[in-house]
């Protein structure tokens, strides 16, 4: 007989079906150093992927290297990044990350995290200076192959709403309470799908209940097309 667990975890790889036949599936392409992913994601807080992505560039384009990066001042920093908003903190935030990664590692080469488990490799990373559950896990996902789940806004909607967490259920215990229902071969797709359903159907405003392929999986489905 199954449990709740049990029927989340059988949900999971419904919902997964469900999302590739209606957007494709989505591969894993890990084309990115995981410094550069962790860099990217301090600078995606609180603002547009475009507005991210010219920060992101930009920096780039002002500095030949982490090295550089990690030795400029923080005002030097925040007026390359300030199109990303926010410039002044994420710039103290990569700043002490970078510095800090190189004074315990010698370097910026992350590809050691790969042989540690996953609970310990995101620990690794969390002791770096603004870096929270969210970057860790993107860093870990997106660059080095490994089955975490990050959650970001939509991801915890979707979630929350399909009854794969608990209404009580924080962002922090999401992480973990993901990873524990997928099978770890799915994290990045979930996630991905995740995240493009709940910008196009799940939205936080107004959702379209009425277009939803999974409305016969989600038990709110009802509730929020009739409050629609």
């Amino acid at each position: 007989m199954y449990n709740a667990w049990d029927m989340r975890k059988a949900n999971i790889r419904q919902i997964i079906a469900s999302l590739v036949a209606e957007y494709g599936d989505r591969k894993r392409c890990l084309d990115r150093s995981p410094v550069s992913v962790l860099v990217r994601t301090i600078l995606s807080q609180n603002t547009s992927d475009r507005n991210s992505d010219r920060a992101f560039e930009s920096l780039l384009a002002s500095f030949s290297s982490w090295d550089e990066v990690a030795n400029a001042g923080i005002d030097d920093i925040a007026n390359v990044i300030r199109i990303g908003g926010l410039g002044e903190v994420k710039a103290r935030y990569i700043k002490r990350a970078l510095e800090d990664m190189r004074q315990r590692r010698g370097g910026f080469d992350l590809e050691f995290l790969k042989e540690l488990p996953l609970g310990a490799a995101r620990d690794w990373l969390r002791e770096l200076p603004g870096v929270g559950m969210k970057t860790a896990s993107c860093v870990l996902l997106f660059s080095l192959g490994m089955p975490a789940f990050p959650v970001d806004t939509h991801v915890f909607r979707v979630a929350k709403r399909l009854g794969l967490l608990d209404t009580e259920s924080s962002v922090e215990k999401a992480h973990h309470r993901l990873e524990s229902l997928m099978p770890p071969e799915d994290a990045y797709r979930f996630h991905v799908l995740l995240i493009e359903h709940g910008r196009k159907i799940c939205r936080a405003q107004h959702p379209r209940c009425h277009e939803c392929m999974l409305c016969k999986l989600c038990p709110t489905c009802g509730e929020l097309r009739d409050r629609g």
